[in-house]
Parts: structure tokens; sequence; C-alpha cells
């Protein structure tokens, strides 16, 4: 259970930082532009993400790559983090008795 909550709202805290990198890009730029997942992604570290694609491709299933995952990936980054993150940290919420 504590696992599941820690993870939702690690998720949480990861989305809120995706959007704070949206408002940053706000102010240097004076417009709004929604900073897609993979974009994150490639500007934190550039190498993961093409060693993600090769094991995904390699080593799980290569027809999920094109289809899901390049669809996630231009997604805005703080909905595809935000969303499970705060699915999980409801479903493992502490309840009363």
């Amino acid at each position: 259970m504590i696992v599941g909550r820690m993870l939702g709202w690690l998720l949480v805290a990861l989305a809120i930082v995706a959007f704070g990198w949206e408002i940053v890009a706000l102010i240097d730029s004076g417009t709004w532009q929604i900073t897609a997942l993979g974009k994150l992604w490639f500007d934190i570290h550039s190498g993961s993400l093409g060693l993600a694609q090769v094991v995904v491709e390699r080593y799980v299933w290569p027809p999920i790559w094109d289809p899901v995952i390049l669809t996630l990936l231009q997604w805005p980054g703080w909905v595809v983090l935000g969303v499970p993150g705060l699915v999980l940290a409801w479903l493992f919420r502490r309840r009363r008795r």
C-alpha cells in the first residue's frame, strides 16, 4: 500500500516539475509552448531515450514502441506523469475505519 502511494506522489511531483519546466519556458519566450514528454526526456538524458527504444524493440515487443510509446512521448509530460500519479495516490490512499 505504501509503495503504491509513494510512487503515485513521486509521479505527481515529477508532473509538477514538468509543468514548472513549461512555466520557465513561458517566462523565457513569452509564449506558452506545451513540452512533450519525449522532448523533456531528450533534454534531460538523450542517451537513455535511445537505449529505452532499443530495449523495448529488442527484448519486450517491437510493435509496442511505434504506436503506443511514441504516442505517449508526444503528449504533454505533466499529463503523462500526473494522471497515473493521481490515480495511484487515490487508489492507495489511507482509508479511515
